[in-house]
């Protein structure tokens, strides 16, 4: 069985390090790069965090369907960290773990006794899971309505708290910069369930021409931003709410290359509040979701199924809080 040890060798760091970024220590600095490099090496050496009390071996089969490829994982701290939770409660609670990636079901050697599903997908995805699924959790992905067990974010208060606060330190016109996914299949286009909350908020406030959609990506933020930018001039926002840490990144740079001061003139908050945004510069206040949670609750549904037989749908919704730096004046 691999140790911390030998993850430490693989990814050229301390064992120290290795201990506080698997266990998800908020409070150690440590660059993009080097969890990575840790993240990779503990998945290469098949690492299990020891926790059994009972010294039995795992009996049943928990089947992690990621909707991204590894190569898209790669790009995106969010969708790993709810990966690397589910994995380290499921073997905890004594799960045999297997990992598919971009959605795929058909290499299924039998029916695993429960499938977490991470990310968003289309109905005839959801049926192709159903038939090789005895139990189905999905996780940031609302499907109560459809009848599956899920694990969600509070958007709603987290924006309506950011939002205030904003107001209250002088944002007057408030922007917002959403995204648009897309399920593996290209058969359903996911909307930014944070666009809702924030027109709700603003209310009489609200206006179209101060909000841009991307793809989640860096280079849409970007893109986005530089358009606004370039359209709105003296009329740009005090102010934007950001859906995910990557499109806040290209954001900021993009500001920051027009010369516009962050925070005294724009005020920036991001939602996800992976390690990249305390490694920007000004380092970004965000709205932090509860990716280890997640995976635990995702866990914690399979297993009361299981020991419960329960035939009705379930939806955990977890809290978020606000972390505050630089980009904003609170």
């Amino acid at each position: 069985m691999a140790t911390l040890k030998d993850i430490a060798e693989r990814a050229n760091v301390s064992l120290a390090t290795v201990s506080r970024v698997l266990n998800y220590d908020a409070t150690m600095a440590v660059s993009d790069a080097t969890r990575q490099r840790i993240f990779e090496a503990a998945e290469a050496l098949n690492y299990t965090k020891r926790g059994r009390e009972d010294g039995s071996h795992p009996t049943k089969q928990l089947t992690i369907v990621e909707w991204y490829s590894q190569t898209q994982e790669m790009e995106d701290l969010y969708y790993m960290s709810i990966r690397i939770s589910v994995e380290r409660a499921a073997r905890r609670a004594g799960f045999q773990v297997t990992t598919v990636y971009g959605g795929e079901v058909a290499g299924f050697d039998n029916h695993p006794d429960v499938t977490i599903a991470l990310g968003k997908y289309s109905p005839a995805q959801i049926r192709t899971l159903v038939d090789v699924s005895q139990h189905l959790v999905f996780v940031d992905f609302d499907t109560l309505a459809a009848g599956y067990d899920c694990v969600v974010t509070d958007f709603e208060h987290a924006i309506e708290h950011a939002i205030s606060l904003l107001q209250q330190h002088g944002a007057k016109l408030i922007g917002q910069l959403s995204g648009r996914e897309v399920t593996a299949d290209h058969q359903l286009v996911i909307e930014d369930p944070r666009v809702e909350p924030f027109r709700r908020k603003l209310g009489s406030q609200y206006n179209h021409k101060l909000m841009a959609e991307g793809d989640y990506s860096r280079q849409s933020g970007y893109n986005q931003m530089a358009r606004l930018i370039r359209q709105l001039g003296d009329e740009l926002p005090d102010a934007f709410m950001i859906s995910n840490d990557a499109m806040a990144i290209g954001a900021l740079k993009a500001l920051l290359e027009a010369n516009i001061d962050v925070p005294d003139r724009v005020q920036l908050v991001t939602f996800d509040d992976t390690s990249i945004a305390s490694y920007a510069i000004p380092g970004l206040t965000a709205i932090h979701v509860a990716m280890n949670h997640m995976g635990m609750a995702a866990v914690d549904l399979a297993m009361e199924a299981i020991k419960e037989n329960r035939q009705v749908a379930k939806k955990v919704v977890l809290g978020t809080r606000l972390v505050s730096r630089e980009s904003t004046l609170f």
